[in-house]
């Protein structure tokens, strides 16, 4: 099921503490990424934090900029984003000031939590999600019936260990403050517990006053037909790629990568690149690697197209070529139509080969932006 953009956002000390244990906040971010951060707020769907944030915190989450709150309604969105939290228990102080300013309110909740938070009163809408709470249908809920596409969460480290253990967080963006707590009892960002493997791709650093802004996605695909947040980001370049195909009236523009377990790139390719012009995307990347190279295994082919079953130009389709590679993992955003081949199926062929064959429909689109020249 689609899930919208998760994006982690936080700032903490040298040593990673999220705050001291004196009775007032620890401001760790410069008067100028506090203005940031109010940009970032402008720019999503929605904004969550934890319930507990709201015990210790008692925070507002506005967008505190009138100019930026006349944008968002000139482009016909809310004055303010969503405002989300959630909670098993469904125990939150009615008189919070997350409940009392800023526009529509959301708690995500168990179905005894419902219970006790409409019984308290809370100024929200309630939406239980079962018996126990489920990070999981929380997305899908603010996806399918929100219409969110980019949320930003901001604490606590609970929720930010919980959302980048399972997997679902698509971006951190972790702002480092010149300070150090040096208190075993003060919270920490992250909590024990096991992650994703490999390292996660820096994608931006940026000096802000006296702090860093760091902007990391994470790189390590899924497994078998579980889906990751990086398994999103591969793909999406595999959609950027097509981009670079020179136009075919013939033949489709295609992207792929191939991506070992640990989130290591180890090829890419696009069609007809090179001067070659019937090399398919698939076969372009795999060329690239070392068919020895024991990573092929474990790793994940990305194509914005369904590798091809049949061909006419090369003896031996994409398909074949990834099963003899030894990849037994492809995610694709688009079936391969009738408009060349009748009939293809190339998903078909892989896993008739051994192989996990997933399709991430919600990148569609961007497939076939480069591909529009053909239909009708």
């Amino acid at each position: 099921m689609p899930l919208p953009y998760v994006l982690l956002s936080a700032a903490v000390s040298l040593d990673g503490y999220l705050d001291d244990t004196g009775p007032e906040r620890l401001l760790l971010s410069s008067p100028a990424d506090f203005d940031r951060v109010d940009e970032v707020r402008a720019s999503v769907d929605a904004i969550l934090v934890g319930a507990g944030t709201i015990r210790a915190d008692n925070p507002r989450l506005l967008v505190n900029s009138a100019e930026r709150r006349g944008a968002r309604v000139a482009a016909g969105k809310a004055e303010y984003p969503l405002k989300v939290t959630v909670s098993a228990t469904g125990e939150l102080d009615p008189a919070a000031a997350f409940w009392h300013t800023g526009g529509e309110k959301l708690l995500l909740t168990t179905d005894e939590g419902a219970r006790r938070a409409r019984a308290l009163g809370l100024a929200a809408d309630v939406v239980p999600l079962g018996g126990a709470f489920d990070w999981r249908a929380a997305l899908e809920h603010l996806h399918d019936e929100r219409g969110v596409r980019r949320l930003m969460v901001e604490g606590g480290g609970t929720v930010h260990t919980q959302l980048l253990r399972q997997e679902l967080a698509d971006e951190l963006q972790l702002v480092l403050a010149p300070l150090l707590v040096g208190d075993p009892d003060a919270p920490r960002l992250f909590g024990p517990g096991a992650y994703q493997g490999g390292r996660l791709r820096l994608a931006e650093s940026r000096r802000i006053e006296d702090v860093v802004l760091a902007r990391y996605l994470p790189t390590a695909p899924g497994t078998g037909g579980r889906v990751t947040a990086a398994d999103r980001h591969w793909l999406a370049l595999a959609c950027e790629l097509a981009r670079l195909c020179p136009p075919s009236g013939t033949a489709f523009s295609v992207g792929a990568v191939v991506v070992a377990a640990d989130g290591t790139e180890l090829a890419r390719g696009h069609s007809r690149e090179g001067g070659d012009p019937v090399v398919h995307a698939e076969e372009a990347a795999l060329a690239r690697t070392d068919p020895a190279d024991p990573r092929l295994t474990a790793a994940t082919v990305y194509s914005s197209l369904e590798p091809c079953a049949r061909r006419a130009s090369r003896p031996a389709p994409c398909a074949r070529l990834i099963l003899d590679a030894g990849v037994r993992r492809v995610v694709t955003a688009w079936r391969e139509p009738d408009t060349f081949v009748p009939g293809a199926d190339g998903g078909g062929v892989l896993a008739a080969g051994g192989a996990t064959v997933v399709v991430l429909p919600e990148y569609e689109e961007r497939a076939k932006a480069p591909n529009r020249h053909l239909e009708g």
